[in-house]
């Protein structure tokens, strides 16, 4: 049977659309709740799915995102809800689906897509790139003590979720303005997913909470939490689940944190979907206990070369001679000239050649030219070009998304 891949016309059509997905969570459909949530930040139209007689049997879609890139943002998609039924796998259904999101991206000048992989052998294929790293913690309370002898400032609230979004998101912006990788939040997406209390989210336990630190009288971190409260044997066993802590200053940073792991009754913190070079490592007196561990973050996807790469800034005064292949997006292949003094298509002499993915590793700061030259994944032409690349690329703080959309 014909199977016909387009856009959704309706929310009841972006409904079907993500049962493909659902299933490998265990459900037959979405529930109203999480459809009726959905529909306020992701319109049925940026919604993909594949059709057999008019069933939805595979769906993929992509929000519109401001991304932040080193020294600007950029218009971006935040690819989503990827999931073909298993009785329609291997038929090319997902590559079909992430053409004409692409395309539709190419169309309403998008120049960069980005995602969260759950498979890592997936989105190569189609031109995404590793762009970031993601760590977790996990930190027994008793080994929490900072290096130095800290007394926090400041005042820490609680704060009702209904009444957090003035709050948050005032502290929210400056940081995601200026942290490669975040993207601007509207109220619709903090109501509907940061502050919203679901139950399926990560550190399920006890009811999200959110403290506020004010600094001067003013929002200058907040964080939001569970309590996962256990006993065993009369001991304490629980552990504050972290979901999201931001500051605006070092000195909100540690006072925050000096807040969650001070949390008496439990036994540890934990923390996912941190950034990297998170200044944990280097606040605490013993960074080994944290257990900081490292998976792949954010995966990036260069729609299109020129507007891509001008939407971000570069080091210094030099350029380099990149020539760019791209099987899915043939209209990137070629050489372009990048530099401080702008991005151009350019018939001079290559220095490095890459496939476009690398284009992505490099474009949020996340990995340098070395980096991908010593792993084969780039390759020099003109001795001295890589190093000169990482100049050029060069990034002040590693990239950092931290939720998975």
């Amino acid at each position: 049977m014909e199977v016909e891949i387009r856009a959704c016309a309706s929310p009841e059509e972006a409904r079907q659309a993500t049962t493909p997905l659902m299933h490998y969570f265990g459900r037959s459909a979405p529930n109203d709740d999480q459809v009726e949530r959905l529909a306020r930040i992701l319109p049925a139209e940026r919604v993909y799915a594949a059709w057999e007689d008019g069933q939805a049997v595979g769906g993929l879609a992509a929000y519109p995102l401001h991304l932040t890139v080193p020294g600007g943002r950029v218009p971006a998609a935040g690819v989503t809800l990827a999931g073909v039924l298993p009785t329609h796998r291997r038929r090319g259904l997902l590559r079909g689906m992430m053409r004409a999101v692409i395309d539709a991206c190419r169309r309403e000048g998008e120049p960069v897509a980005y995602l969260w992989s759950t498979e890592d052998r997936i989105y190569g294929r189609f031109g995404f790139g590793p762009a970031s790293f993601s760590a977790e913690i996990d930190l027994p309370r008793e080994r929490s003590a900072f290096h130095a002898s800290f007394a926090a400032s400041g005042r820490v609230r609680l704060v009702p979720l209904a009444d957090a979004e003035e709050d948050v998101s005032t502290i929210y912006e400056p940081v995601a303005a200026a942290t490669p990788g975040m993207f601007g939040r509207g109220s619709s997406w903090w109501q509907t997913r940061i502050l919203a209390d679901q139950t399926w989210r990560p550190g399920t336990g006890g009811d999200l909470q959110c403290a506020v630190l004010d600094l001067e009288r003013r929002p200058a971190a907040y964080a939001l939490y569970r309590l996962n409260w256990a006993f065993e044997r009369g001991l304490q066993s629980g552990s504050v689940s972290v979901i999201e802590a931001l500051a605006t200053t070092p000195e909100a940073t540690a006072a925050i944190w000096r807040y969650l792991l001070d949390i008496d009754w439990l036994a540890r913190v934990r923390a996912s979907l941190l950034p990297l070079d998170h200044p944990l490592l280097l606040l605490l007196a013993e960074p080994r206990r944290l257990g900081f561990s490292l998976r792949d973050g954010v995966w990036v996807r260069v729609i299109d070369v020129e507007a891509a790469l001008s939407a971000r800034s570069y080091q210094g005064d030099g350029s380099v001679a990149i020539e760019v292949l791209d099987e899915f997006c043939p209209w990137n292949a070629g050489r372009w000239r990048i530099g401080a003094g702008g991005v151009r298509s350019t018939d001079e002499a290559t220095e490095i050649r890459c496939d476009v993915s690398a284009l992505g590793s490099v474009y949020l700061g996340g990995f340098t030219w070395t980096r991908l030259a010593a792993a084969m994944r780039v390759q020099e032409l003109r001795a001295g070009a890589i190093a000169r690349a990482d100049a050029i690329f060069q990034a002040r703080c590693a990239p950092w998304c931290p939720e998975i959309f």
